[in-house]
């Protein structure tokens, strides 16, 4: 089996799964779980039992009115409890490692400092996938995470590009500055791309669309890029200026 299959495999179907034994069996069977909704004031044997697997898994958990249970359940049976679990099994940051040093090739990651839309996350991930990145790392709060709609928009790169979820990214970056990492975020206010150094084991951090870059996590970075542009508007979808700044990387690790 190529290995194409052997990630195709690890791909799931259903997001979104309801009634008490259903979510449970899904915590036990190993599916990651991204968001967990339990009725309010729930509290007996099998609601708990449930929980406690939410927390295991550092699954988000909101214990919300039955009324807001109704409007998400699709089948009325919920039993007070709802769970939506990633369309793909995440990697691990190590995992993204272990993928330069196969390929013999110096570490390219992506970060994602609360990439919240969807379709951003997901059309990201397809970048990723075409600048030769490693993989992409993502907040496990107040983030998008692996839906249907990214792993739509990210045209089947999903199938090929690791994602690691994480939950302190100015640590995950402190650390993987030890592996000998360095990292640019994209700022605005930053140094033109251009007169950056760009090549070598790097890691590209793109903030939050509404709010950028978050000051820890700006801190620990290496560079601080902006973008050069001429238009009439002050920024670019997140998208995009992941783009422009994963290929101006690109070009420079082929000039080099």
């Amino acid at each position: 089996m190529g290995d194409a299959a052997v990630i195709m495999e690890k791909t799931f179907t259903e997001n979104h799964i309801e009634g008490r034994n259903a979510v449970l069996e899904a915590f036990r069977a190993g599916r990651p779980i991204d968001k967990l909704f339990v009725l309010d004031g729930c509290q007996d044997g099998p609601i708990r039992s449930i929980v406690r697997e939410a927390k295991k898994k550092d699954t988000i958990v909101s214990f919300v009115s039955r009324e807001r249970l109704d409007s998400i359940s699709e089948t009325g049976r919920h039993q007070g409890v709802i769970a939506f679990a990633a369309v793909y099994e995440y990697s691990s940051v190590e995992d993204i490692l272990a993928a330069a040093r196969q390929k013999a090739e110096e570490p390219f990651v992506f970060v994602l400092d609360g990439i919240e839309d969807p379709h951003n996350l997901g059309a990201i991930i397809r970048t990723a996938n075409l600048s030769g990145a490693h993989g992409v790392i993502i907040r496990a709060h107040r983030s998008a995470l692996l839906t249907p709609a990214v792993m739509r928009a990210s045209a089947g790169a999903l199938n090929y590009t690791p994602v690691a979820k994480v939950t302190n990214i100015a640590q995950t970056v402190r650390e993987l500055k030890k592996e000998g990492l360095w990292f640019v975020c994209a700022d605005m206010d930053g140094q033109v791309m251009y007169d950056l150094n760009l090549t070598g084991a790097i890691g590209l951090v793109i903030g939050n669309e509404g709010e950028g870059v978050s000051r820890l996590v700006k801190e620990e970075c290496d560079m601080v890029a902006s973008i050069p542009m001429s238009g009439d508007i002050d920024s670019l979808n997140a998208s995009v200026a992941a783009g422009v700044l994963a290929f101006e990387i690109v070009r420079q690790k082929i000039k080099k």
